[in-house]
This record gives C-alpha cells, sequence and structure tokens, in this order.
C-alpha cells in the first residue's frame, strides 16, 4: 500500500467516526525545497466526528428542546427516506411507511418543512406531507423540534420537522451507488396489463351532453331520438353502449414472478473561486431510481358484536378456515387479500451556492416522482350470514379484482440566503422563498366484483356477474396542491460585560391552493339475471377481461355517471393562507443561564368547499357555493402564541432546559367538508364533517443532558401537552364495512418521559457502542356523550397514541476503518387505529418488533459495500379490536446490497 493511499484510508477512517481512535504520526522532510510527505497521521476522534458531531453540537446549542438527526447517522441505519429515519429519534413512531407520530400523537399533530420552507403534499386526504416521498440520498440532516418557538408555525402539536437538503459542495465530489435487493414475500405475485387512459373524451363530453345520467330514458330525450329502423330504445342503447367501450378494458391477472428490486443513484458537484467579486460559486447535481416489488396476504374482517363469556373473554376465534369457524356469529364479513404492488420512483436535484465573505445565496431545484401500481383479489365471505355468503357453508363467495395506478410528483424551487453584516454591529439576516407544486393522478383504478361458486370440495366451480348495479367502478382522480413562502429574519447580537443578548424578529407567510376532482363510472348488468362469465373451466384470474365488445353487446350492460346527486359532493377545492410575525429574544448571563422566547402573531384562513362535476347552470352553481357552505368549510382566526425557555448550564458537560408554549392544530382541508374518501392508513371510508374546530395545545417540557468525552451522552425528559376540543376519528360500523368520520371532543391531556443515550462499550470491544432512546407516555381524550352517538368509550386514549417507543442500537467500527456494522431495533406500543362503537372496542394497531441489520465494508477509500436485512423477525402488521384480530398484512423480510463509489 503507498503511503499517500494509507494517508488517504486514515484520514477517511477518522472521517468516518464513530469510534474512539488513534494513529502516530510521523513526517519526513528530504530538503527544503520538496513539500512534506506525510506517512502517517496521529489524530484522535470520536465517532460523532464529521455531520454526527456537529448534529450533536447543534442540538446542545439549540435553545428549544430539538433533536437532530445527520446524515451519518441516516447512511448507519442504512434507512432509504426521510419517513423510515426518523422512526430513530427519540418518541418518534412511523405509520404505513410514510407519516410519522411524535410523542405519539397522529401526523396531524406533527409539521414538516423543507428548508424552512412550506411545501404541498401531493397526499390526497391529508395536508401533511407524507415523509417517505423525500430519498435519503439528499438529506444533509433533519430536525425535529419538540419544543415551540415563535420563529416556529403555530401549527404544532407533537413537533416540527425540518428537513435539510443537501447543498452545493465547497469542493469537487461525485459518486455512484448501484443496489439489488429481495423481499422474502415477493417472490411470486399478480401482474397486469395496466390501462393509463385517464378519462376518455367521449365520457368527458357526455358527463356534460346527458347531465350526468347516461340511462337510456335520459339519452332519448336529450338526443331527440325517434323510432326508425331501431327503436328509440336500441339506438340509446347503442350510445351507450359506445360510451362503454371508450373506458379501457381487458384488465386480465396473470400469476408472475416479480422482479428483485433494484437502484441507482449518482451526484456530480464541484466549486471554484471567481476573480471579479473574489467569491466561490458551487453546484451540485443529483439524481437517483429506484423500482421495488411488493406482496402481500392481508386479512381485514369486522366483527358482529363484542361477544364475552362469563370470564370476560372473547368467544370467537381468528382462524376462519373451518365450516365451525365461519358459522360462528362473530364476524360480519371477513377479507381475505393478496395485493401486488410495484413502487417507481425518480428524483433529481440541481443546487447552486454562491459565498462572498459574510454572505451566501443559494437555489436549488427538486423534483421528485413517486409511482405505485397495485393490483389486488380479494374474496369476501360472510359467517355472520349477512348479504354476501361463505365457502364453507354455501359454496358462495364474493371475489373483487381491484387495480389502481397512481403518480405522484413533487416539483420545488427554492432560494436560500444568509448573510451577515460586520461593519453594521453584526447584524444577520436569513431568508428563503419557494414555490411548490404537488400533484396525484389515478389514471387507473377500477375494482370487478363477481359471485364465485365452490364445489362442496372447496375448488373452484366457476363466476358470474349477478343481475344488478356496480359489477365494475372505474374512476379517475387527479389533484394538484401549490404553495408559495416566503419569509425572512434579521437578528442583532450584543455583547455586556457578563451577558450575550440576540433579538430576533421574522415574518413568515404562506398561500396554499389544492383543487381535487374525481370521476367515477359504473358498469351495471341492467338484465337483471346473472350471467355466468366463467364456468369453471377457465382460470378466475381472467375474470376481469370479460368486458368484450361481442359480450357487451349481447347483453344488457350499461354504463352510467357514478357521481353524487346534489348536494353531496366527492371533489372540492381549497385555500389556505397562512400570515405571520414573530418577536424573540435569547439571553445568555454569565455562561450559566439562558432564557429565550418570545411571541408569535399568526393570521390563520382556511376554506374548503365540496364540488361536483354536476354543474350545469347558475341553480347548480348556487346548489354548491352556496355561501352557508363556504363559511361551514371555513375556518378564519388570528391570535398570539408565546414562548419560553429557561436553560440552566451547570458546567460543560450538562445543562437543564424548561420550556413553555401555546400553539395550535388545525383540520385538515378535506376534514371539513361532507366529501368521502377511503383512508389510505385504515382503507377505511370516511367522512368530512362540517363544524370541525381547531384544537389549541399548551405545551410543557423540562429535560436534562449531559455531554460527556468521546462523544458520550445521555439525556432525559418530561413532558406534558393540554389539548381543548382535540380531534377524534370516531368508527362507524355497518354489516359488511366500516366508516369513519371526525369530531371534536372536550379535552385531551398526553404526558410521558423520554430517555436518549450514546454510549462507549470498549470495556466491552474495541470498537463497539450503543444508542438509543425510550419513551413512556399515556393520555386521555373525552368526548360529550352528546356528540359521541354510539362511541363506546367516550374517555380513551387519544388515537395514534403508543405508551411505550423503543429504539435500540448496538453498533460496532473496526479501528482499520473497513468495518462498520448496526443492529437496529424498533417497536411501538399498541395505538388506537379509530374509535369503536356499538359495544365494540376500539381498533387497536399492535406492536411492531422490527428489527433490522446493516453492515458495511470499505475496500478502500474510494468504495463502500452495504448489506442489509430488514424485520429479521419477520413480523406481520395487525390491528386487533376485542383481542380479536381484524386486519392482518404481511411483510416480509427484506434483503438489500448495494456499492458506491465516490470519485
Amino acid at each position: 500500500m503507498s503511503k499517500k493511499h494509507r494517508l488517504n484510508q486514515i484520514t477517511w477512517a477518522i472521517g468516518l467516526g464513530l469510534c474512539a481512535q488513534s494513529v502516530s504520526l510521523f513526517a519526513a522532510q528530504n530538503d527544503v525545497d520538496v513539500a512534506q510527505e506525510i506517512e502517517e497521521v496521529v489524530a484522535v476522534g470520536t465517532r460523532l466526528q464529521g455531520s454526527a458531531a456537529a448534529v450533536v453540537e447543534e442540538r446542545k446549542n439549540q435553545a428549544f428542546v430539538a433533536d437532530i438527526l445527520g446524515s451519518e447517522q441516516l447512511a448507519r441505519t442504512g434507512d432509504s427516506d426521510a419517513a423510515s429515519a426518523l422512526r430513530r429519534v427519540t418518541g418518534l413512531t412511523l405509520v404505513d411507511g410514510k407519516f410519522i407520530y411524535v410523542r405519539g400523537l397522529g401526523e396531524r399533530y406533527s409539521s414538516a418543512r423543507l428548508n424552512g420552507a412550506y411545501i404541498p403534499s401531493p397526499d390526497l386526504t391529508r395536508n401533511v406531507i407524507p415523509l417517505d416521498i423525500f430519498p435519503a440520498s439528499i438529506i444533509s440532516s433533519m430536525a425535529v423540534q419538540k419544543a415551540y418557538s415563535p420563529n416556529m408555525p403555530a401549527a404544532f402539536g407533537g413537533g416540527n420537522i425540518d428537513i435539510r437538503t443537501k447543498a452545493a459542495p465547497s469542493e469537487f465530489t461525485a459518486g455512484v451507488e448501484v443496489g439489488v435487493g429481495y423481499n422474502t414475500a415477493a417472490s411470486d405475485g399478480f401482474t397486469y396489463n395496466r390501462k393509463e387512459s385517464g378519462l376518455p373524451d367521449a365520457l368527458s363530453s357526455a358527463i356534460t351532453q346527458y347531465r350526468g345520467d347516461f340511462s337510456i330514458g335520459n339519452i332519448v330525450k336529450r338526443d331527440g331520438l325517434v323510432d326508425g329502423d331501431t327503436t328509440r330504445a336500441e339506438q340509446a342503447t347503442a350510445i351507450n353502449n359506445e360510451l362503454l367501450k371508450s373506458l379501457p378494458r381487458g384488465y386480465e391477472l396473470k400469476e408472475d414472478s416479480l422482479d428483485p428490486q433494484y437502484n441507482i443513484k449518482a451526484h456530480y458537484g464541484d466549486s471554484f473561486s471567481e476573480s471579479y467579486f473574489g467569491g466561490k460559486l458551487g453546484f451540485m447535481l443529483s439524481g437517483a431510481y429506484k423500482n421495488e416489488w411488493d406482496f402481500e396476504d392481508r386479512f381485514s374482517s369486522v366483527i358482529s358484536q363484542d361477544l364475552k363469556n362469563e370470564d370476560g373473554k372473547i368467544d370467537c376465534t381468528t382462524a376462519l378456515n373451518t365450516a365451525d369457524d365461519v358459522a360462528n356469529s362473530c364476524f360480519n364479513t371477513v377479507k381475505n387479500a393478496q395485493v401486488t404492488t410495484e413502487n417507481e420512483r425518480y428524483n433529481a436535484s440541481f443546487s447552486l451556492g454562491y459565498t462572498l465573505d459574510t454572505h451566501s445565496i443559494s437555489a436549488q431545484q427538486l423534483y421528485i416522482i413517486d409511482n405505485e401500481d397495485e393490483s389486488e383479489i380479494a374474496i369476501s365471505q360472510s359467517p355472520a350470514g349477512s348479504s354476501t355468503f361463505s365457502i364453507a357453508g354455501d359454496g358462495v363467495a364474493n371475489r373483487n379484482h381491484t387495480f389502481n395506478y397512481e403518480e405522484r410528483q413533487l416539483n420545488i424551487t427554492q432560494f436560500i440566503g444568509q448573510h451577515t453584516f460586520l461593519d453594521y454591529m453584526g447584524i444577520g439576516a436569513d431568508w428563503q422563498y419557494t414555490e411548490a407544486k404537488a400533484t396525484t393522478d389515478i389514471p387507473t383504478n377500477a375494482d370487478f366484483e363477481f359471485r364465485d361458486e365452490y364445489n362442496t370440495d372447496g375448488s373452484y366451480a366457476g363466476s358470474q356477474i349477478t343481475g344488478d348495479d356496480n359489477r365494475v367502478i372505474m374512476s379517475y382522480t387527479n389533484m394538484e396542491e401549490r404553495v408559495k413562502s416566503y419569509s425572512g429574519n434579521l437578528n442583532l447580537p450584543l455583547s455586556f460585560d457578563s451577558m450575550d443578548v440576540e433579538f430576533k424578529v421574522g415574518y413568515d407567510f404562506s398561500d396554499r391552493a389544492r383543487i381535487f376532482n374525481t370521476s367515477s363510472f359504473a358498469i351495471n348488468n341492467s338484465g337483471g339475471a346473472g350471467i355466468t362469465i366463467n364456468d369453471g373451466s377457465d382460470n378466475a384470474l381472467n375474470n376481469s377481461g370479460y368486458l368484450s365488445d361481442e359480450f357487451i353487446n349481447n347483453n344488457a350492460i350499461l354504463v352510467d355517471f357514478n357521481e353524487p346527486t346534489a348536494p353531496d359532493a366527492d371533489d372540492y377545492l381549497a385555500g389556505q393562507k397562512v400570515d405571520a410575525g414573530y418577536a424573540s429574544f435569547d439571553v445568555f448571563y454569565d455562561q450559566w443561564l439562558r432564557i429565550s422566547g418570545g411571541v408569535r402573531y399568526e393570521q390563520f384562513k382556511q376554506t374548503s368547499i365540496g364540488t361536483s362535476s354536476l354543474i350545469f347552470d347558475q341553480d347548480d352553481l348556487n346548489t354548491f357555493y352556496d355561501p352557508e357552505k363556504i363559511q361551514a368549510g371555513s375556518i378564519v382566526s388570528d391570535d398570539w402564541y408565546p414562548a419560553l425557555s429557561v436553560t440552566y448550564v451547570g458546567a460543560y458537560n450538562y445543562q437543564v432546559r424548561a420550556g413553555y408554549g401555546e400553539t395550535v392544530v388545525r383540520p385538515d382541508f378535506r376534514e371539513v367538508v361532507p366529501v368521502t374518501y377511503f383512508d389510505p392508513l385504515t382503507d377505511i371510508r370516511t367522512f368530512g364533517r362540517t363544524g370541525l374546530k381547531s384544537s389549541p395545545i399548551k405545551n410543557y417540557d423540562l429535560r436534562y443532558e449531559y455531554y460527556g468525552e468521546a462523544g458520550n451522552s445521555f439525556s432525559v425528559a418530561a413532558f406534558y401537552k393540554d389539548i381543548t376540543a382535540p380531534i377524534e376519528t370516531v368508527l362507524n360500523i355497518g354489516d359488511e364495512d366500516y366508516s369513519a368520520s371526525f369530531i371534536n371532543g372536550e379535552t385531551a391531556e398526553v404526558y410521558g418521559i423520554e430517555a436518549e443515550w450514546l454510549q462507549d462499550l470498549t470495556f466491552l470491544s474495541e470498537g463497539l457502542f450503543t444508542s438509543g432512546n425510550i419513551t413512556l407516555s399515556d393520555s386521555e381524550a373525552s368526548i360529550d356523550p352528546a356528540l359521541a352517538g354510539t362511541l363506546t368509550n367516550p374517555k380513551k386514549r387519544m388515537t395514534g397514541h403508543s405508551e411505550y417507543v423503543v429504539n435500540l442500537q448496538l453498533n460496532y467500527d473496526s479501528l482499520d476503518g473497513m468495518h462498520s456494522s448496526s443492529l437496529v431495533y424498533n417497536v411501538f406500543g399498541e395505538r388506537i387505529l379509530a374509535a369503536g362503537v356499538a359495544s365494540r372496542d376500539d381498533a387497536y394497531e399492535q406492536p411492531f418488533h422490527s428489527l433490522d441489520l446493516v453492515y458495511t465494508f470499505y475496500p478502500d477509500f474510494n468504495s463502500k459495500v452495504k448489506f442489509k436485512v430488514k424485520n429479521l423477525l419477520n413480523e406481520d402488521q395487525e390491528v386487533s379490536q376485542s383481542d380479536i384480530i381484524v386486519r392482518s398484512k404481511e411483510v416480509g423480510m427484506n434483503f438489500d446490497i448495494s456499492y458506491s463509489y465516490e470519485f
């Protein structure tokens, strides 16, 4: 090994950090004209050097309680996106792989920003952004502020997350990474020939022409048809059939081997000095592509009642694989589904930065595409004997083939400036201006329903479509949300004999608008009698391809526009403006006492209006845009939000913080209009409700922090939140399915303690250390019994709250810097998915024990090989109600290996 290469490797090993290490330094000089050549280096570094040390120092210097997660920690745990990485932070849990719960509070109680700016959400059902859309490769660090400060948005419950992206580099950098992966549950699945037509032009025109009514009588009336060679009804039927044929058809499923997941990333950046002003210009260009397949066995059921014996135990079983099990009266419906999903993700970013003395300006363009293609085969039975059937009892079951292709895009343009004016009392200024657009399009959404028949031995005997409506539902959805955000801050530092003071003022503005449209069409068997589409001689997977031209011509198959009639709606328009200013102070007295605080004034305006495609004249317009409806879906408020934090610095290695803040949590766009949607977290049909109110919160925090040698640290904190009028999800149970809505409770409180540590274990083995955190908490929400309806528990734990969250890591770094590994464990306590009604208990998501292994090998200074195993315990996700598993989803073990090279 050359001397130069050895120097590079040692320097790299020190920069990698994560364990205390020392090497020896010798220098040799041949003569005065030859530069020194270093053969070996002597340095002492901690395992938290580099970015990790920087983020720990930032947390230590925060005036308000905050946790920082740096890019080095992201690399160690092998998390691929912001959401999965944030679950490692104290008190944070991950839901559905997308949303972060802070201190046990649901996603509505957390907010996310990008480099301090508001950003739009591509999620169809929430204002909050799904954090899985941000790849770890673009992230420099993430700050989770748990104690409110005046420069934060007042919409602050559990915490605020600020994602900081990588800026232009100060020197040349370039690299590439390729990886492959395999999920044990996704070797085989189901694929189909996707139809990406979007809403057909013929149907779009027909909605207006026939005023949303494709019935035979209305077509005759609107087109003025008269009897001729064929009757008016036959002519109208032919017109309807042509509209039906414009829809995509032929969604045949086939069993297939699924491709392994793979990804590629690359970045290139450099900087150079310019002579005209004497500044430095840098740029960074990066991009990534990832494709992965997933296959899941899912189980869901609706319990018929809360059956208990004399001992208070449930009499039901969940096996449901024998006639006795199916015949019991514990369930209304049982659904077993096989779901195949393909995810394609692209991202590209370009950063440009300029630095001159104490001034810097940067610009960034970020573009993210996240596509999901999902097919589902579901068989529904009814052990309780309602309108569906059971295979064991009746030899009949309902089958659904569902296809959904969703495209999410996020496009962000951002400018950031930071300035320090040394000649003017050291005044500092920073600002940002951001324009962003999020879109979600669903060009394919089709649900086919069949009635299956089975032989006495349980084998498949054939399928038919029943003689009624809604044999197929096809929908087309698009959503666009735009946000314009800008903010600026000025700070004035002052120094006195025994006191340092900083005054700060700022302004924060965002303007958000969202348009949501969906058009749905029902394909009906209008003949009134069932039609056999499969006599059992063909594979049932082909059932969803039965809508051929010949089949349509020979049967009474018609299409209708499936839009709700006025005054109901399934579309909406929404707008939101936040106009805020704040003033704060930060006083550091004699290096042992720090007092920080201030107040924020925030004016908030939000309007959500349910609408419909069935608007053809002024009367229709008046129906949907009635001023009373607009007012019912609007929230207008302005208030002052104070905050105060006191920090006692006992010595160089510990400090104690106490904080208080007043904040608010507001309803989402869709929650305050009477439109319906399927919540992707619960797969439950959910109804918005007018009149929902915001929830004021009083926040109390106390934290002790210890910072030892070699990067060792420890902290313990207590928190309490007093919430007025909390927004709670209420579960309604029908004969065959669930539905949900929202109400304001009376009061709620959340309280708990959390501890975090990082400790060297060199007394056991060199290079070994542990890190982790534990949160223990509780909550209670009280709902007025007069408003609770059939709610089983008017007093209960808050929806989404977990009584405990545990993160544990056992880490190892070899002293030669060539090996690094981590064993990472995460678990959360059971949490209420939705409140129960009609004597049913609340529905609880069960703890998920996540155990991951990450190993990294550094063969040389430039290369890195990383191996990951996720879900080593092969856990499944489960939801229980009244001690019965009512939902489950297979996760599988995931294996990934990647190779990266830095030029």
